[in-house]
């Protein structure tokens, strides 16, 4: 079967820029993306720019123009975002081949260290700019966080994949069973949905010194503001996470209260990763990318360690790491 990347040349990349006045000085360089196919060049001029290639299919043309509009608000607001390039119409989406496609600014810069406690600091003023600026508004055509039910739907994405033995099939669909009886009795109902990042790790923050700049809103929701958060905690090491965290709370209280109250989510959260993670894996097997970039699926060894991942994690819901 073709995937439709396949279709994604470097002939239809270079024209499909062109198509919106800019033009590459040389072949676009591919940057390590799985989900959607994105490259950095140089225009004529010199400057720096990265083009996103959106996954066909993934997000309707309303979720992706949500997501533009509010790096846009974000932006405006002084939150350090990078939000694609905006033509003369207004417009942020572009479509060619098929393809819907955006352009963002270049940002330079390197991850944060999350053991220099000023690095800390600055992430959380980030999130806490954020986050105020995040929960003014809703989001319409995004997904809303619901974790029992999205853990439930990635697990049966696993099972239908026909990577799992019968007998890890078996161990398995009892592990998520108990996971989403567990997540169940952890509604996220209690706090506040806001419009957060969603996928805010290392990766995906850049920087020099102290400020620090948030990039790829691709899975941007309504989720509770801790799911910005958890990611940059070492909470398999509870002396470590402490000190983190109150670095991290010290810096957000800056801008707003920290949400010391959603704590309890933590552990569900990670659950919820963890679960997704190899589905995601498992969905995307048809795209030539991962094939190559994650060879170790077809083993059977990696899904004997991620049950065993996952019978772990069932018990920290019982008796969270972070308390210890």
């Amino acid at each position: 079967m073709t995937h439709a990347f396949s279709a994604l040349s470097p002939a239809t990349i270079v024209t499909a820029i062109e198509s919106i006045g800019i033009y590459p000085a040389g072949e676009p360089f591919a940057l390590n993306s799985y989900e959607n196919r994105v490259l950095l060049f140089r225009d004529d001029e010199r400057c720096g720019w990265v083009v996103k290639f959106y996954r066909p299919k993934r997000w309707t043309t309303a979720a992706i123009q949500e997501e533009h509009d509010y790096l846009h608000e974000l932006l405006q607001a002084g939150v350090r975002v990078v939000a694609p390039l905006r033509l003369a119409g207004g417009q942020t989406l572009h479509h060619f081949g098929g393809f819907d496609f955006a352009l963002f600014p270049q940002q330079a810069g390197q991850a944060p260290e999350l053991d220099n406690p000023a690095h800390l600091f600055a992430l959380g003023g980030v999130l806490g700019r954020l986050h105020t600026v995040a929960s003014r508004q809703t989001f319409t055509h995004r997904r809303q966080l619901a974790l029992a039910s999205d853990v439930a739907e990635a697990s049966a994405k696993v099972l239908k994949s026909g990577w799992l033995t019968k007998h890890q099939r078996r161990a398995y669909e009892t592990v998520t069973s108990h996971l989403m009886k567990a997540l169940e009795g952890h509604p996220t109902a209690p706090a506040k949905m806001i419009r957060c990042h969603g996928d805010c790790h290392l990766g995906n923050i850049l920087g020099r010194d102290e400020a620090f700049t948030l990039v790829d809103f691709d899975d941007c929701l309504m989720a509770p503001a801790i799911q910005d958060i958890w990611m940059l905690l070492a909470i398999d090491e509870p002396a470590a996470w402490r000190a983190q965290l109150s670095e991290i709370s010290e810096g957000y209280e800056e801008e707003r209260p920290f949400p010391h109250a959603e704590l309890d989510l933590i552990e569900p959260l990670r659950s919820y990763r963890l679960v997704r993670h190899s589905a995601w894996l498992a969905a995307r097997w048809d795209d030539p990318a991962f094939p190559q970039a994650f060879p170790w699926l077809g083993e059977s060894g990696y899904w004997d360690g991620h049950i065993r991942q996952l019978e772990q994690q069932r018990l920290q819901l019982k008796t969270p790491r972070w308390l210890a």
